[in-house]
Parts: C-alpha cells; structure tokens; sequence
C-alpha cells in the first residue's frame, strides 16, 4: 500500500477554496471551582467559506448551500452554548482524563482525542485517559456521534480547554520555582526550571486549581509547533482489540444480568398475537423467564445458546406488520410515483437523462444490537453502545414511567455502528425486558434480528436530466425519491427529536439534513437537487454517509455520460467543469498515482468518481475486473461478480489529527463502497427481508475487496480538521459504478449489481427466527 503526503500550495489566493489558518487568535475559557485543576473551554464563533474560484466551465453554477454553511457548522453551531461543560481534569499522578461526550465504535476518536490534548499539553499520549461520558442532559445537542463531526465539534474545546491547563500548571510553577513563566519548559508531564529543577505536573494540581469559576484567555500552540498532532499513530486500544480484551456491551459482567435474546415475527414490525406454549418453554434447560413483551417474546437463560434454544422452540401467533405484503417491486413504483418533476423540459440543447434505484442495505455492524439493563421500581441503569445516550434516556424514561433523572446511562464502546446506533432500540427493548421480569438482562440481538428486524438504508431513485452544448452543460437537475430516513434521534435532545416526530417533521428534518450535505462539485449551469421522501412503516437510519453514496454513484455516471456526449475524456471533462483548484487537485492527484488512461484489458477498466463533504474534497481511481473467469469463479457459500482490482483514492479535508488513522477510516469507506455497489443488499418479499445471516448478506470479503489499496492525503493549509469517518464511501461508489460501465459497456441501472439475479442462496427460515447453529464450523477452518 502506498502512501503518499503532497506539499499544501505556496501561496493562498482568494478563490482557491482553500481555508485559511486561524491563526494566533485568542481563546476563552473557564477555570473550574475545584481542589484540583479542573478546567473548560468557551467556544467561539469561527465561519469558513469554501466556495467555487475559477472555473474552466463557460457557464459556473451559483453558489450551494453547503459551500458557505454545511451539516458540521449546523452540529457546531448547536453545541456552541454548551462546550463549557465539557472539561478536562489534571490527576495527582500527572495524567489527564477527558470523559468524551461521543461514541467510539471503532472509528478512532478516543486516540485522536488523546492526541489533541497531549499535544497541548506536552504530554505523551498514553498519559492522557479518554473515556466515554455518561448520558448528560446538561449537554443539550452536544452528545451526539454523528455526521462525521467529532473532530470538526471538539476540536477547538478540548484544545482551550488543554491549554488553560498547561498555562495554569505552568503558571502554578512558576510561583512554586520563583522564576518567569517564560523560563520553564514541559514536556511529558514535568516543567523543568531555568535551574534544572522539576515538577511533575501531579505536583502542581492543587497550587494550580481555582477557588472559583473564572473566565481565562489564551492562545493555542501554533500548528508549526505540533509534534503530536498530524503524525501516524495506532490506536491506543488495538492490542485490546486483536487480544479480545476490549470490552463491548456484552462483555459486561453486571450482577444478574443473564443473556436475553427475542422470539420476533415472520413480518418486519410484527407483534405477538398468542404464544402457545410459554410455560413449556419456561421448564426448559437454563430458561429462567419468559414474557411477551412489545417487540416480540423474551427468553431470559443462563447463556446465550439456551436462550436461543428458548426462543426456537417458541410458537407464537403473529399480527402482521407494518409493511405486510409489500415487495421490492411495489415499494419501487411507489417511489416512482413520488417523483418530483424535472423542470428543464428535454430537447433544450442535447439532453443526458439517467434513472437509477438504490435497494435497501442492511444497517447492521459487527457487534450485533445489545444493551444491559436493570430496571428497579423507582430507578434504571443502563448499557449500550449509544451515538445519542440524551435522546436515549429521555425515551427509556418515557416507557418506564420514570422520570428522566432516575435513569442512568452508561456509553459503552461499540463495535461498529456505520449510523446504526444513533438509534437505541436495543436499549429501549432491554429496558422493557428487564422491567418486566423485574430482573437485570444482556439482550443481544442475533444477526437474523439485525438483517431482518433491524435498522435499513432506504430503498431509493435518483433521476437527473441534465442538458449539454458541444462546450457546456447549460443545466443539471437531480431528482432524489427515498423511503423515509428515519431522523427522530434528533440532534442529541429531546427537543429536536420531538420535533422530529410531529407532523411532517421528519420530512423537514431530512430536507434539511440533504440541503446542507449534497454538492453538486462541477459548473453545470443552472443546477438543483431535490429531495422527496416516504414514509412506508420501515425502520430506517442515516447509514454511514446517509445520502451521499446514492446521489454521487447517479451524478458521476451521468458525468461520464456528458463527457461521451461532447466528445472528452472522462477526467479532463471533470477537470475542466470542476468548481476549484482545491477540487482539481485531487483529481489530479488520483489521476496522476493511477495511472489513468493506461491500456487495459478487454472487460476490465478504469472508473473516476468526485465528491465534496465534510469540509473536504476526494477523488477515487477504480480499476475493476468484469471477465467471465473473474465474474464466474467458485467461491465457497459467497457471491461472485465483479472485482475491484485496485482503488487510487485523494483526500485533502484539512489538518489531520492522526494519518493513520484517516487511512483506515478511507479503507473501511471504500470497502463499504465496493458492497453498495457490486455485491450487499437486502430483499423484501411479502413483507420481510429475506437475508437472515452474513452468510448471505453479502458484505465485501476477503475475495472481493481490491489487492490493492493506495491512499493520498493531501496536505493542506488549514488550521482545523474537516470530517472523515464517512468520507470514502461517495466518490469510490462513483468510481466503481463508472468503472463497471465502462469495463461492459452497459450503464447499470440499479444497485448493487447483483440485486435482481436469483438468490445465490437458500433462504433460512422465517420461523423460527433464529436459524440452527452450525454444528460443523471445523469443516470450514483453514
């Protein structure tokens, strides 16, 4: 894998799209009422325009939304009124602890959040101790994980925050030593005086501390200064995970809390009508309760597989649910129906129309759905891997009967989430469960659960017509039509998500969500897009990179299209119609790395997608394989199809915390990319999902995902961090989608490509829910 680091451009002209450094602006923040050194930070206002400079492009677009105001200014904007209650405390023993007000679930933000704050600090990053926050309703829209907005949100806190720290501990010093401040120096953890002499910082936390809440100005270290900051690091628990000793929510150990698992409808939503033999069932091996509760019937055991063995041998009379009798094919031509019209009528100039479908995706991540609850009379504790653990706690508070205060939550460490835990419907259900039986309970959902019953990317149409001259696009509209998104979460309160939830609120919500995330990135003329949603009684969320994968895949075919149409090459055609430097060189970038334009072989090619997000701008180069020998090989219980032979993919999104760390957030982007695309979806047939396991939820593998992986990170002037964990999944579907028409000389039409063929597969079981364990896993080892 190669890697590569690009020079930032010499000069910063106005226009060039690039964001210009802060500088050595002063910063507010709060000296904390404590007997130890506890301390905060103000968050001040700071706007950044990333607009269009000059274009090739003979008639530029106006400018859009996102290019002046975008969804991280919106979630910044929110958490401004609350960024000095988020605080970092000084130990006695000379380390720092942080509780962070996000959700890690792989992607990295607690290493880079050590990062952050031992940089200013002059500390070493294992001497800073991150850890998850509790749910804090004080926090109002600032405890919320998504929108890839960690980074961009607390960036500037946590480091006003770290650097009143090191001032007052510096300060603190220099009484101590009778010496000016400006002699002493720190670094991991001790300031040395101009004599030699040391203090660790655990010696000064007290002399350092403030009797009272004061207000302190400072000013940051100069980015010329990081020694921390934008160098590679591993993750700080990657021994935990590879050794198995990181803990998820299922691995907790709280006092009688036995494994739960659920016995759920045939139908998608459906609700227990009648169970036949609970008491049979409640005499079974391990089986300590069962009860019928909202979702299904719970069967609490000693273990796991007892419980499952529980939930099979269940017969339960259903009640159809929310989606009965539908199928791909109807909730299809009812998204056709829901269209909104395009506005250029064709035949003005050349006319390039494209219709695309988009079919749901399974929202579920490695660690299935699980959360621990103990539900007293009067109180609840609870445990999950929560992206919104505010908005959370209100709506367990509401199903208990409980007020808000009497309900604790405890964010655990996920494994995976790709949006799937913005939403806390494990929790909700372990919650009820344990109230119930009046007992603590591990709920875990099984992979059938979250194929079958859980979170969905919607099924979606994309339909642009745009209209072309020999040297210009005079118009681009895009038409998006999508089952609902589910957008009640909210923005981390129960506000939002109330407001979410009231007439046409979720609509509003989502509108707002597609205005402030979608760019069209190339001067087409006079440009829209649009977005009409339905609500179909599906359960929906904002699947890593929400709209973005759908809307590029559809732009950047018909950007291909319109380049065959006037006669130019794919990649000088965006070139030239690209809306600024910083865009172009990133095409550039992947253009020049890969290769482009070099021979190929019959049925293979190269495919270019672009996309700007995030305070960011990416460009993938994908080479794919369609031959028969490719296409048609025997793969063990696995899909076949197309292979993704190499990815080239640039990113410039700002200063970078952790390289490192950025690679592998693009890696785990483009193979999400390549599954969307070639090979994972779900199928609705009379009212359910047919795919019930990963071993048939195809996923990108081993045997599908690119030999060859080359990663660009363009440097950049910027003095603050864009958002990267959904980052690689846009512009790598364009290219794979671009790639793939070009290599058979068919523009597909749906997606993943595989999505209509019969089922390379026999379909388990719609009852009971839960499939047989296989009984043969030796047969299958290597």
């Amino acid at each position: 894998m190669a890697n590569h680091r690009f020079a930032p451009p010499k000069a910063k002209e106005p226009g060039t799209g690039l964001r210009a450094p802060v500088g050595r602006r002063k910063f507010l923040g709060y000296l904390v009422a404590a007997p130890t050194l506890v301390v905060a930070a103000e968050f001040t206002r700071q706007t950044v325009f990333d607009g269009p400079s000059a274009s090739a492009a003979p008639i530029p677009s106006v400018p859009q939304t996102p290019e002046g105001y975008d969804l991280l200014d919106l979630l910044r904007d929110s958490m401004r009124p609350t960024a000095n209650l988020i605080r970092i405390e000084v130990n006695k023993d000379g380390t720092v602890s942080f509780a962070l007000p996000r959700s890690d679930n792989g992607q990295g933000i607690i290493t880079s959040t050590q990062m952050i704050i031992a940089e200013e600090m002059g500390l070493e990053v294992d001497q800073v101790h991150v850890t998850l926050a509790d749910a804090r309703p004080e926090l109002l829209f600032n405890q919320i994980t998504g929108g890839s907005s960690t980074t961009f949100t607390t960036y500037t806190p946590i480091r006003v925050a770290a650097a009143l720290a090191q001032m007052r501990l510096l300060d603190a010093a220099a009484q101590v030593l009778q010496q000016d401040v400006r002699t002493l120096t720190a670094r991991s953890g001790l300031i040395t005086g101009a004599a030699g002499r040391v203090l660790s910082y655990g010696d000064l936390t007290e002399a350092a501390a403030s009797p009272v809440n004061e207000q302190v100005e400072v000013v940051l270290k100069p980015r010329e200064d990081f020694r921390i900051i934008g160098k590679p690091h591993n993750k700080t628990d990657a021994r935990d995970i590879v050794t198995g000793k990181k803990c998820f929510a299922t691995d907790l150990q709280i006092p009688d809390a036995l494994p739960t698992v659920i016995c759920r409808a045939p139908d998608l939503n459906g609700t227990p009508d009648d169970v036949e033999n609970i008491d049979e069932v409640r005499n079974m091996p391990g089986v300590t309760d069962v009860e019928v509760v909202s979702t299904g019937v719970a069967v609490r055991a000693k273990t796991f597989g007892q419980a499952i063995d529980g939930v099979r041998a269940l017969r339960v009379q259903w009640n159809d649910g929310t989606v009965h009798g539908e199928s791909d094919e109807t909730i299809l031509a009812k998204l056709k129906a829901a269209e909104l019209p395009l506005a250029v009528p064709a035949g003005v100039g050349e006319t390039v129309e494209g219709s695309f479908t988009f079919y749901f995706k399974s929202n579920s991540s490695l660690e299935t759905n699980s959360a621990i609850a103990d539900v007293r009379s009067d109180s609840a504790e609870i445990w999950g891997a929560m992206k919104n653990p505010v908005t959370a706690q209100a709506a367990i508070a509401k199903k208990l009967g409980l007020p808000q205060s009497a309900v604790t939550v405890h964010v655990t460490q996920g494994g995976g989430s790709f949006g799937r835990k913005l939403f806390w419907d494990a929790a909700l259900e372990a919650a009820e469960v344990s109230q119930t039986m009046g007992k603590p309970v591990k709920l875990m959902w099984t992979r059938a659960d979250d194929s079958r019953q859980g979170r969905v990317h919607p099924m979606a149409t994309s339909r642009i017509r745009a209209s072309v001259t020999k040297d210009s696009v005079l118009s681009y509209e895009q038409r998006h039509t999508s089952v609902s998104t589910d957008f009640t979460h909210g923005l981390g309160d129960a506000i939002t998500a109330t407001g979410a939830r009231a007439p046409l609120g979720n609509l509003t919500f989502a509108e707002s969500i597609f205005e402030l995330t979608q760019v069209t990135p190339y001067d087409y003329g006079v440009s829209t897009r649009l977005l009409n949603e339905v609500e179909m009684g599906f359960n929906t969320s904002s699947m890593r990179n929400v709209y973005s994968p759908d809307v590029a895949t559809a732009r950047e075919l018909v950007t291909d299209q319109l380049a065959a149409k006037v006669g130019q090459d794919p990649y000088e055609f965006r070139r030239q119609f690209l809306r600024n430097d910083r865009m172009r060189a990133v095409l550039d970038a992947v253009a020049k790395e890969g290769r482009w334009g070099r021979s190929m072989k019959a049925g293979t090619a190269q495919g270019l997608g672009f996309h700007t997000e995030y305070k960011g701008v990416s460009a993938a180069l994908v080479e794919i394989d369609t031959r028969p020998d490719t296409v048609n090989r025997k793969i063990r219980e696995g899909v076949t199809g197309p292979r993704v032979t190499r990815v080239t993919f640039a990113v410039e999104i700002g200063l970078v915390i952790n390289p490192r760390g950025l690679e592998a957030q693009i890696m785990g982007g483009i193979n999400d990319a390549i599954a969307l695309i070639l090979s994972s979806s779900l199928h609705l047939t009379d009212g359910h999902f047919v795919e019930a396991s990963w071993d048939n939820y195809f996923y990108t593998r081993q045997w599908n995902t690119p030999p060859e992986m080359n990663i660009i990170i363009l440097d950049s002037p910027g003095d603050e961090p864009g958002g990267a964990g959904e980052f690689g999944l846009a512009a790598t579907c364009g290219a794979i989608a671009c790639a793939y028409a070009r290599a058979t000389g068919k523009v597909p039409e749906y997606f993943p490509i595989n999505h209509k063929d019969p089922f390379p597969f026999e379909p388990k079981p719609l009852v009971p829910p839960i499939p047989e364990s296989p009984t043969d896993g030796l047969r299958y080892t290597y």
